[in-house]
């Protein structure tokens, strides 16, 4: 199967039947007292991936992290790492590495003496400590400051010297939780690629706990998207976005409009929804939804279109209201308000300085749509 969108690059070992999963969640459940945080929950990442968990506040994701880290021990399951089981490893003889979100760097060390910490903690060498603090110092490029202490560093330097002291152990798994939260949003994004390219550089795998759409949907090669403990999808960031495989997801990631409605009349993927209140959509992406099941029709904003009259040979146009506009700069945001009360979210890049179809507040517009701009969710 041809993945969705862009190839970041050649690697899709999750699509190859004979690939070796690298770390393994097997029906895994964590509870504190009588609260479950991981329920019975199943999953694989692979060597040198780049994975992302993603979800909100309390989903379970930080404690599926520790527990690969070893911080926690699972109620029930098993968690493998290169088909090791890892049940009773202690944290110090796993090889896994973790960045915390505070860093947590020695205030009263050096850049150096920080980075070198761990490789001192295992008795290498002092001349090997020197070439590797060395080499960590240029991969992250801060060679000009290994004599400074941490409160003279900005934030992002500070988040490098973290990552340097957690790949100088070069360990098999590095393991980040919410490592960018404490930058701003200009050197986060800067730092999302800084990130990439130093995990490519490594060749290690990289987990990363975020609960920043962003972020995950920029680096990782897959994300699972976790919700009270459980995978809702895993797949990768195109996938996630363009074919998500519930309303959870759809409404979870990016902003969705979603219509409601039952299939009218279906064959060969492509259908008829009754969107009730006279909407008729049509659509090519039903899957193999029956003809009068309820269904959602998800879409994107990006992919509607808004215009003061209706489009010549439009087939799915819908007349609203609109009743808020956003200008965010390289887009606008339009709120359509349909006949039937419903909200449509539409959005429009600009590319010219000046529209050509100007639409202001309480004006009538059409939003439409290509047949083949939404999918079909049957749960």
């Amino acid at each position: 199967m041809k993945s969705l969108g862009s190839i970041r690059r050649d690697f899709a070992p999750w699509n190859d039947p004979n690939a070796k999963p690298y770390i393994q969640f097997d029906k895994v459940t964590k509870k504190f007292g009588d609260f479950t945080a991981v329920n019975n929950l199943s999953l694989t990442i692979f060597e040198r991936e780049f994975f992302a968990l993603l979800g909100a506040s309390g989903c379970g994701k930080s404690t599926l992290l520790r527990m690969l880290a070893g911080f926690e021990e699972p109620t029930a399951g098993r968690i493998l790492l290169d088909g090791q089981d890892l049940r009773g490893i202690p944290p110090y003889r796993r090889p896994v590495n973790m960045m915390f979100q505070s860093y947590a760097l020695f205030p009263h060390m050096t850049v150096e003496n920080n980075i070198a910490f761990g490789l001192k903690q295992d008795g290498m060498p002092k001349p090997e400590i020197a070439a590797r603090v060395g080499e960590m110092l240029k991969l992250v490029k801060l060679e000009q400051f290994a004599k400074r202490k941490p409160h003279q560093l900005s934030g992002g330097q500070r988040q490098r010297v973290a990552l340097a002291r957690s790949v100088a152990k070069r360990p098999k798994v590095l393991l980040l939780d919410e490592p960018l939260g404490a930058l701003d949003k200009k050197l986060r994004e800067e730092t999302q690629f800084e990130l990439m390219d130093l995990q490519q550089s490594l060749g290690l795998t990289f987990v990363v706990v975020t609960h920043d759409q962003e972020e995950a949907m920029t680096m990782a090669d897959r994300i699972a998207i976790i919700d009270k403990g459980e995978v809702m999808q895993v797949a990768t960031p195109a996938e996630v976005y363009e074919a998500p495989g519930s309303r959870f997801v759809a409404g979870f990631v990016g902003n969705v409009n979603m219509f409601e409605g039952k299939i009218a009349h279906g064959e060969a993927g492509a259908a008829s929804i009754d969107a009730g209140n006279g909407i008729t959509i049509r659509t090519e992406h039903a899957g193999d939804a029956a003809t009068g099941a309820a269904v959602a029709f998800a879409i994107r904003p990006e992919k509607i279109r808004i215009s003061s009259t209706r489009p010549a040979g439009a087939v799915n146009a819908i007349e609203g209201e609109v009743y808020d506009i956003a200008y965010l700069g390289d887009m606008t945001v339009y709120h359509v308000r349909l006949d039937d009360g419903q909200v449509v979210r539409a959005s429009t890049m600009n590319a010219a300085r000046i529209t050509e179809d100007p639409l202001s507040w309480n004006d009538r517009a059409w939003v439409s749509f290509r047949p083949d701009a939404g999918v079909v969710l049957t749960r």
